[in-house]
C-alpha cells in the first residue's frame, strides 16, 4: 500500500511554491515548483499561478492553498505582503473554480498557519506541549499560536508594535536584506522582537521557520531571549506540507 499523498501551495509576498507532499512522512514528494509572486499579485494574476503549478504536477486530487492573510471560511481579511484586492476575496471559492475542483476539494489557510501545522505534526515531540509559538522570518513575519498542539488560528504577531514601528518592518528577513544588516545587527532586532512576544504571551518554545531558517545556525545563537528558539525541522517546506496536511483533513478555517 503506498504513502498517502496530499498537495500543498505556499504563496508568500515573493514565491509561490507547490509540490505533492508524502503525508506519512511530512516531505515533498520530488522537487517542487516555485514561479515568483506576479507584482501586482491580485487574486486572478496569483490564481493563474497556482493552476500553472497544480498542472505541471498532473494533480487532481485536494489541494491545500496559503496565503499570506487572515483567512476565515475560505474568505481573506487582511493582506500582508500581496495586493489589498485579497481583502474581502472569497480565495477558496477562487481556487476551486480556476483549478475546477469542487468547492470541497480546496482548502485555504494562513500561511505560517500552515507551517506551524506541519511542524507540529512533524516535527520535534517537544512542538506538541504547551504554549508553542511558530515565526516565520520572511518578506514579512508570520506567527502561528498552538496549545497542547491545538492551533489557535489568524495570529498577527508580526504586526506586535515594537518601539513605535510594525514589527515586520524592521525585524523580518527582508528588512536584513534590503538594509544590508550584518547576523548581528539583524539578531538584535529580533531579539527585541521576541522579548516583546514574550511579555504578552509568555511562550514555553518558539519554532523559527521562513528561508532565513535554513541559516540558523548563523543568528539563532545571537538571540538573547528567555523562551528556548529552535529552527523549524521543515525549514521552508513547512507551508507546502501543512497546506496539504489541511486539505486532507479537510480543515475550514
Amino acid at each position: 500500500m503506498g504513502a498517502a499523498r496530499g498537495f500543498g501551495v505556499d504563496i508568500g509576498g515573493s514565491g509561490i511554491k507547490g509540490c505533492p507532499v508524502d503525508l506519512d512522512a511530512g516531505k515533498l514528494v520530488g522537487d517542487r515548483i516555485r514561479v515568483p509572486t506576479p507584482q501586482p499579485s491580485t487574486p486572478e494574476a496569483v490564481a493563474d499561478v497556482v493552476a500553472g503549478i497544480v498542472r505541471d504536477f498532473d494533480w487532481t486530487g485536494p489541494i491545500g492553498v496559503t496565503l499570506p492573510a487572515v483567512i476565515k471560511r475560505g474568505v481573506a481579511h487582511s493582506a500582508a505582503n500581496i495586493d489589498k484586492s485579497w481583502i474581502g476575496t472569497d480565495a477558496a471559492a477562487l481556487f476551486a473554480a480556476r483549478l475546477g475542483l469542487p468547492l470541497d476539494q480546496v482548502t485555504v489557510l494562513n500561511d505560517a498557519d500552515a507551517a506551524g501545522v506541519a511542524e507540529v505534526r512533524y516535527g520535534r515531540p517537544d512542538d506538541q506541549t504547551g504554549v508553542v509559538v511558530l515565526l516565520t522570518f520572511g518578506t514579512g513575519i508570520g506567527s502561528a499560536l498552538f496549545l497542547d498542539g491545538k492551533l489557535v488560528p489568524n495570529t498577527e504577531f508580526g504586526h506586535l508594535e515594537i518601539d513605535g514601528h510594525d514589527a515586520e518592518t524592521r525585524a523580518a528577513a527582508s528588512a536584513k536584506e534590503d538594509e544590508d544588516l550584518s547576523w548581528d545587527q539583524w539578531a538584535k532586532r529580533v531579539t527585541r522582537y521576541i522579548s516583546g512576544l514574550e511579555n504578552l504571551i509568555w511562550p514555553d518554545l518558539i519554532i523559527a521557520g521562513g528561508g532565513v531558517s535554513k541559516k540558523a545556525d548563523k543568528w539563532l545563537p545571537l538571540l538573547d531571549v528567555r523562551t528556548e528558539v529552535v529552527a523549524a525541522e521543515l525549514r521552508n517546506d513547512a507551508g507546502i506540507v501543512g497546506a496539504a496536511l489541511a486539505a486532507s483533513r479537510g480543515v475550514g478555517l
